[in-house]
């Protein structure tokens, strides 16, 4: 893909031309067709469709084997339910268990959730109540508008929420994308947001991947994506010096022809892998990267390199800059299999530390070189725990909220209550009296030949005035919510 300078960042353009002209998303809000597939000419075709949504593509899921068996399934999603049930504890005192867990893969079925609350962003979203509504109310900037909207049918094309042109999903992520630019003016669009904002949508509604993006850029990735790539670049030159260290062949080869880190780690820091990666294990890597922070885009960068160019023997075939950028293109796929690539981070000795300490040295010498930094970003958070420390959120910012909240009408709360007393009136004369046989649970008291069976005419004329047709004494009270987890 070739490089071109748009807005304020670096922007990849596909080899392939562009299809037609930018369609505005307002044509498609009223169509009437099913799915997004459907919009995009699909529906009469056979579709292979993957477990996490791709219908084609590079990221499409072929393993059999990468299930996890049901039952162990369950085991974990029961744990992690009791983790967020009481967030703000595990992360104070069992941390080390939450991190372990995320080493193990969040649950499909749990992992938005816990994104937003490793990231912070369910803080962010309870503390900021309707600002995403009252962004997304907004026009928005035209300047912006229209590169996004250009942008959208870029972002995860094979997938099957973003394949139809001014389908739900790509009208989401415009939706995200200028919230953004309202919250952050200053900063605007960068085109590497769109594929992070994508992955979130893929696993939570609007409003909590606009959140999380915003911590993803304000926390994870600080200045990233603000005009001049500064912070970028000062990470490629980090990821460089760490290399030395973890592999000085391919250290000393990517020196010796020159070849700067920005070349080819842009797309991969900038997009954090999610472009790069077969998907699960993108999401493995993410899982990762939102409870330890930024440290394991730099591991997995590193142990990627290592792995391309990291032996005498691998360098044999790239004996020059083409050869050598052309082999970090394209990286062999086991050397980014889910269960090797997970291991070989986990096992990777970089810390928080090691990356900090290497940032100031970094910076001492971009200082000598280019003077001060034009774009001050603030601190970089490392992970959940440093996110939580830095802003102590309150138990009701992090209280789970219903997703179906089911409520009972006033009217049958009333004819409940007058059920409970009817019935207790019942209980009281046949345990003095004893004379009556034992009332049926079952029977419908509108029925005058089974009350006649069965009941005394006084209780009869109880059950008559008193009891709802069909109420019950288990039912929800109009303050009650069921909640759907």
């Amino acid at each position: 893909m070739a490089k071109l300078q748009s807005g304020n960042g670096v922007q990849w353009k596909d080899s392939r031309s562009q299809r037609g002209t930018v369609e505005s998303l307002a044509e498609h809000e009223s169509s009437s067709l099913g799915s997004d597939s459907e919009l995009n000419g699909f529906a009469n075709t056979e579709i292979q469709t993957d477990k996490y949504g791709f219908i084609g593509g590079a990221q499409q899921s072929t393993e059999e084997n990468d299930n996890i068996p049901p039952d162990v399934l369950r085991q974990r999603e029961a744990k992690w339910l009791d983790m967020l049930n009481s967030w703000d504890k595990w992360m104070a005192k069992k941390h080390k268990k939450v991190k372990l867990r995320c080493q193990k893969g969040i649950p499909p079925s749990l992992r938005g959730r816990a994104w937003l609350y490793l990231s912070g962003g369910k803080v962010k979203k309870e503390q900021n109540q309707g600002k995403f509504q009252e962004l997304d109310s907004q026009p928005g900037d035209p300047k912006w508008l229209d590169v996004i909207e250009k942008d959208l049918h870029r972002q995860f094309p094979f997938h099957e929420m973003f394949v139809a042109r001014g389908g739900h999903g790509q009208q989401d992520l415009f939706r995200v994308l200028k919230a953004y630019t309202l919250h952050r003016p200053e900063e605007g669009y960068c085109q590497a947001q769109a594929p992070i904002a994508a992955v979130l949508l893929m696993h939570m509604p609007a409003e909590d991947a606009f959140w999380g993006l915003v911590q993803i850029c304000e926390k994870y990735l600080p200045g990233y994506y603000s005009a001049g790539l500064e912070a970028i670049q000062l990470d490629g030159e980090i990821l460089f010096a760490l290399l030395k260290r973890v592999s000085p062949v391919a250290h000393r080869h990517l020196k010796k022809y020159k070849i700067d880190p920005i070349l080819y780690m842009t797309e991969w820091f900038m997009c954090a892998f999610s472009r790069t990666l077969p998907w699960v294990s993108v999401l493995r890597m993410w899982d990762m990267f939102f409870c330890e922070g930024v440290k394991i885009i730099f591991r997995v960068g590193l142990v990627l390199l290592k792995c391309m160019l990291g032996s005498q023997e691998k360098l044999k075939a790239c004996q020059g800059q083409y050869e050598t950028m052309e082999l970090l293109r394209s990286i062999e796929p086991r050397y980014m299999q889910e269960a090797f690539l997970v291991q070989e981070v986990i096992e990777l000795a970089v810390s928080e530390r090691d990356i900090e300490k290497e940032h100031l040295s970094q910076l001492r010498r971009w200082k000598e070189t280019h003077g001060e930094l034009h774009c001050k970003s603030p601190p970089r958070m490392h992970g959940a725990k440093a996110i939580m420390a830095a802003e102590p959120p309150s138990r009701q910012d992090l209280k789970q909220n219903p997703t179906i909240v089911v409520e009972v009408p006033r009217t049958t709360e009333s004819k409940m209550e007058k059920g409970k007393k009817a019935k207790s009136k019942v209980d009281k004369k046949t345990d003095t009296k004893n004379t009556s046989p034992p009332l049926n649970p079952y029977l419908l008291p509108s029925n005058p030949a089974l009350q006649s069976d069965n009941l005394t005419p006084s209780e009869s004329q109880h059950l008559q005035e008193d009891t709802p047709p069909q109420g019950s004494n288990q039912s929800l009270s109009s303050s009650e919510h069921d909640t759907y987890l």
